[in-house]
């Protein structure tokens, strides 16, 4: 191979080597999530992509910016409240770009500008709040610190999204007297739900008595106009007996009375009004009976058959011997209910 040959070889190769050097710096791949900020001879032209970008090999360069939403985490923090106690803070930032341009040409490196950012702003935000705020309103001081960092962030083309305080350690003495506050309240809360308990019980336990004294009292009103309803109906279905039966019925019912008052061991009896009343016909009857045996043996003995037969007259007392004998009915009739027999 001649010289010719190996100078044209060479020469092909040096072709092939800067087109593909040329090619190498002139096309970007961006992707989706990505954005080119190109710079021609030092000036921004805009930001480029996604997709294929084509630069102009050493007059354009191209900084890539990524557009997904980044956090930064703050390290903790000696932060001093407004009633001078110490407690460490750390917090979590969530930021993305919505200004590619912005983002690379308004700051070196946002990233940690907004990490700086939040440092100092955390430290301000906690010193203007007390201890016990601190501990308590952690919402209000994630509010507070992104609307502060969103403020800054803005003109860097950067959005803060949300600010999380992550953890917050008070001091020790703190600490302690937080325990004992918090098995105070537990204590405290607990002989409450044990009153409150007692109470609901004592409630529970009067209402049922007052509705068993209800239930009682209705059922004793209920058994008593049962009862009453019984007795009534007892009551007329005597007096219905009653109106059939005659005279001598009762009669025959106040005897068998009688006889089963003198099995007993009483000796004393108080017989009702009434009951002479219904004997009186049996009382006229056995005095008439009595009158005539008396006036038949005194005409026996005195030899006139003829008063045997005549018997004495109801309304006049019957003679014996010279003797009146007194009917014993008005005076079994006029006994009182209470009289003694």
């Amino acid at each position: 191979m001649d010289l010719g040959s190996i100078v044209g070889v060479i020469v092909i190769l040096l072709v092939a080597a800067l087109c593909g050097v040329v090619a190498w710096t002139s096309v970007r791949i961006v992707r989706e999530y990505q954005r080119l900020v190109v710079f021609r001879l030092g000036r921004s032209t805009g930001a480029r992509g996604p997709g294929l970008v084509l630069l102009l090999p050493g007059i354009d360069r191209g900084v890539r910016v990524d557009l997904r939403e980044q956090f930064i985490q703050v390290p903790h923090q000696k932060c001093i409240t407004r009633d001078n106690a110490p407690v460490d803070v750390d917090c979590l930032i969530y930021m993305y770009v919505v200004d590619a341009v912005d983002s690379v040409v308004q700051v070196q490196n946002y990233l940690g500008a907004a990490q700086g950012m939040a440092m100092t702003t955390l430290r301000s935000v906690v010193g203007d709040i007390s201890l016990d705020d601190v501990l308590a309103k952690r919402e209000q001081i994630n509010t507070v610190l992104r609307t502060k960092l969103d403020e800054v962030t803005e003109r860097w083309g950067v959005k803060v999204n949300s600010v999380e305080i992550r953890e917050i350690i008070p001091p020790r003495e703190v600490q302690e007297a937080m325990n004992r506050q918090m098995s105070a309240e537990r204590n405290r809360r607990a002989v409450v739900t044990e009153a409150e308990g007692k109470r609901e019980a004592a409630v529970t336990v009067a209402t049922g008595e007052k509705q068993a004294s209800i239930l009682a009292s209705e059922g004793a009103r209920q058994s008593s106009i049962l009862r009453a309803e019984g007795s009534a109906q007892a009551l007329e279905t005597i007096y219905s007996a009653a109106r059939v039966i005659d005279t001598k019925t009762m009669t025959l019912q106040y005897l068998d009375t009688l006889r089963s008052l003198g099995t007993g061991p009483a000796t004393k009896f108080v017989i009702p009004m009434e009951f002479t009343s219904m004997l009186q016909p049996l009382l006229t009857q056995a005095g008439k009976t009595v009158a005539a045996g008396s006036v038949s043996d005194a005409a026996l003995s005195t030899g006139d058959p003829a008063s045997a037969i005549a018997p004495p007259s109801a309304s006049t007392p019957s003679e014996t011997n010279g003797h009146k004998i007194p009917a014993p009915v008005p005076a079994l009739a006029q006994a009182g209910p209470d009289d003694e027999i």
